[in-house]
């Protein structure tokens, strides 16, 4: 008999040793005249439990994890005689972590090849761009919008709006760009998805190319992501093969090829505007607008820049429609969002699920709490430059409106959890470091406020002047909310001004036993 053994190449699993698993299974069932045949896939995204890797049965794929090298041959013996196992966890489709999700993007991540066209083909992939073949550019744009899709990359930008814009354009030539640029702490989206469903991406991709007008498309990813940009490398190479880039691509008369552009690492660059410059070959610095790149963006180009899980959205959008997408989600945030869970958290990874679930529901029941067993004191939502939410905001939803009126932001869909032993005057000074560090350099309140924000939030620690330091640190962050270029200095003041109002105990000092007495 012969055993189909799933086990994730995602970058996450190979961390934790998904490759010395693969070589153990080939070497014992050699040994034991055992014949297995291993699909690498990507991961599911329960990340606690890598490398969990699955055997194809009857009833469905049989999960186990986290398995390690010494755990292969008692996990191999128990596939063979579907027996129980201390590491067994069931159908994988039903663990209770994965059933509660609403996997409209991810559907296919963990579960198919990511390297075959065949794979994702079989599993529903073309679907959505073959139904928008038939529909044409105005009746997609026409979809895009109604279904409500906002961008994925924290802007929350209405996704067919930007299309639209771009479509109106006049040019001899137009661009799709895809920012990979994944740079927020406690953020694998779109690493994910890249790695274990990178078709997907390609067809959002090239919907989006029919749709305005475009021809070419470029995804840039950063240096950081070697696995995620092998995959999309690969896949873009089988799309080619399959005649769904290229010439007339999918037997139509439209034509669109892409390829990979490598970042060198600078945060800056999954803004907008220095991500074009960086990929014109130029210092990612950030661009005054107007003009927006929609009119004027890549080589002068009208161009539209989407993040990764905003063209992985469009294949579902198209394929069932922009009501079937619409329908979930609350208020303007429509459709479901994969959200990321991380820090010290119980149950770290992507959990996809409708926007409107609370912020406490994500950390208590579905993290499971902190990692330490400790209280949760602090959450950041949005990657560094999101706000720390205490526990008294936990009933938040997850909505971007929701999260805007309590001075916060959803960002890329990045949780960060932090038990009580945090010191909120250490995070707020990372934050004005990071800017520090991160800064493009071209603009004034970024540059310089994020420099004196560090010397300043010291003198705090330090307990000097600290009224009129936190005074000062409040003025800097005014200035640098309003003047700076763009959001990397825009919204840094996030963070800092957070952790002032919900963890003012941290800044201020305790009163000595002699002033209390007085």
């Amino acid at each position: 008999m012969n055993m189909k053994i799933f086990v994730p190449r995602d970058a996450t699993a190979v961390a934790v040793g998904a490759d010395e698993v693969v070589t153990a299974l080939e070497q014992i069932a050699q040994q034991r005249g055992l014949s297995i045949e291993i699909i690498r896939t990507g991961s599911r995204g329960l990340h606690w439990l890598e490398p969990m890797i699955e055997v194809a049965t009857p009833g469905g794929r049989v999960a186990y994890g986290p398995v390690g090298t010494e755990d292969v041959a008692s996990v191999l013996e128990s596939m063979a005689n579907n027996g129980p196992h201390a590491l067994r966890l069931g159908i994988a489709d039903k663990i209770p972590w994965l059933k509660r999700q609403t996997r409209l993007t991810f559907a296919r991540c963990g579960v198919i090849d990511p390297r075959s066209l065949d794979d994702y083909r079989a599993h529903g992939g073309y679907k959505g761009f073959e139904r928008a073949l038939s529909l044409g550019p105005d009746a997609i744009l026409n979809e895009v919008t109604a279904s409500g899709l906002r961008g994925r990359g924290g802007a929350g930008f209405p996704t067919g709006i930007k299309w639209k814009t771009v479509a109106q354009a006049k040019a001899d030539r137009k661009f799709i760009v895809c920012n990979a640029d994944e740079g927020d702490s406690g953020t694998f989206a779109d690493r994910m998805i890249m790695e274990g469903d990178p078709f997907l991406v390609i067809e959002g991709m090239t919907t989006a190319g029919i749709t305005v007008g475009a021809t070419k498309g470029y995804i840039y990813i950063r240096s950081e992501y070697p696995h995620a940009v092998e995959a999309m490398n690969a896949a873009i190479k089988a799309a080619r093969r399959g005649g769904y880039l290229g010439d007339k691509i999918g037997g139509s008369t439209y034509s669109f090829d892409m390829e990979v552009r490598v970042g060198a690492g600078a945060y800056v660059c999954g803004e907008e505007t220095s991500l074009l410059e960086s990929l014109e070959g130029r210092r990612g610095l950030v661009r005054a607008k107007p003009p927006l790149p929609a009119h004027y963006g890549l080589f002068g180009k009208p161009t539209v820049i989407n993040n990764v899980l905003s063209f992985a959205a469009i294949p579902f959008i198209l394929a069932e429609g922009a009501k079937a997408y619409a329908d979930f989600g609350m208020g303007r945030s429509r459709g479901t969002m994969p959200i990321q869970l991380a820090g010290n958290i119980r149950h770290g990874g992507l959990f996809e699920t409708a926007f409107g679930v609370t912020l406490g529901e994500l950390v208590d029941d579905i993290g499971g709490g902190t990692f330490t067993g400790r209280p949760v004191r602090a959450v950041q939502v949005g990657g560094p430059l999101g706000a720390y939410f205490p526990r008294a905001l936990f009933d938040t939803p997850f909505d971007y409106e929701a999260f805007a009126a309590r001075d916060g932001l959803i960002g890329h869909g990045g949780i960060v959890v932090f038990d009580d032993s945090v010191d909120m005057r250490k995070q707020a000074r990372f934050a004005m470091e990071f800017c520090a560090v991160e800064s493009c350099g071209k603009c004034t309140p970024c540059r310089i406020g994020s420099t004196r924000g560090v010397e300043t939030i010291e003198k705090i620690i330090n307990g000097e002047r600290v009224a009129e330091n936190l005074a000062l640190v409040g003025d800097l962050c005014n200035t640098m909310k309003f003047g700076s270029l763009c959001a990397l200095g825009g919204f840094t003041p996030y963070p800092v001004l957070s952790a002032l109002k919900h963890f003012r105990e941290d800044f201020i000092p305790a009163p000595t036993t002699l002033q209390a007495a007085e």
